[in-house]
């Protein structure tokens, strides 16, 4: 993301921040599991058939891949981390090593599942103009990413931290969280026929202090400082944080929002 980007906005042809991101799937598994464990609502959204085909846009490490598995005919992985893959495949899932910005699939699937992945896709319209194609006519797309207003606070906290320390805290904004119109606008342009879309202020409880959330999930930032001065960085983003993120009796509560969606690509027309 160019600095002074709006941190909602996808960058323009800019080298993708988030490839700063690395996943380590025993990491993810401590401090991150929650994102499958939530997913309930969209695997109804999704409501898998006997008979479809799906592909799971940002699989990481294959959990709700392999939920999924049972309740179609056949499931398809994606993720652009080779690590993540690897642990899906260890599962006994057909995973893939894919950039989401550049789906390889041409009529192949009845639906896509995609959960807590588009926003780390920072052009959108390629992601979208993948998932047209790779979908069968009448195909749909049932998604949940992170929206407009997601871990606010908590960015907000790591880019003041790079702003003490003279770095531009802006410029290494990972993400891209979309607000519903934008965004359905966007759907819209690559051809759906968007069904569903809802805003979802989702407070959600960590698995354990939230110094792992930013280890697991906050390397675009953590990587602008050298490795020496990261535990300074992460204690100072914590301290920063307990105040409003912090509950006796409940612990660490993330502040995030999300985008949920249904779409749609409209059946062939009879002649």
């Amino acid at each position: 993301m160019r600095a002074g980007t709006p941190p909602n906005r996808p960058s323009d042809g800019e080298t993708d921040s988030a490839r700063a991101q690395r996943w380590d799937p025993a990491r993810y598994a401590r401090h991150g599991r929650f994102v499958a464990d939530l997913a309930g609502p969209l695997v109804a959204l999704l409501a898998p058939r006997p008979d479809d085909d799906i592909l799971d846009l940002g699989c990481g490490d294959g959990a709700l891949t392999a939920a999924i598995a049972p309740r179609c005919r056949r499931i398809v992985g994606v993720d652009a981390s080779p690590e993540q893959v690897a642990a899906a495949n260890a599962l006994g899932l057909d995973a893939r090593v894919v950039d989401g910005h550049a789906l390889p699939f041409d009529t192949e699937f009845d639906a896509i599942v995609t959960n807590a992945a588009l926003h780390w896709m920072k052009r959108p319209d390629d992601v979208i103009d993948g998932m047209w194609r790779a979908l069968r006519p009448g195909g749909r797309i049932a998604g949940e990413m992170g929206g407009e207003g997601n871990v606010a606070r908590i960015s907000g906290a790591l880019m003041d931290a790079l702003r003490r320390r003279g770095i531009d805290g802006e410029s290494r904004f990972p993400w891209y969280f979309p607000a519903p119109d934008a965004y359905r606008r966007r759907l819209a342009a690559g051809g759906f026929e968007v069904t569903e879309m809802a805003l979802v202020q989702r407070p959600t409880t960590l698995p354990g202090d939230i110094s792992g959330w930013l280890e697991t999930f906050a390397e675009p930032f953590l990587g602008a400082v050298p490795a020496r001065e990261r535990p300074a960085m992460i204690a100072e983003v914590r301290d920063d944080l307990e105040p409003v993120l912090y509950r006796e009796g409940t612990g660490w509560v993330a502040d995030y929002v999300r985008l949920r969606f249904l779409a749609v690509k409209p059946p062939v027309a009879e002649g």
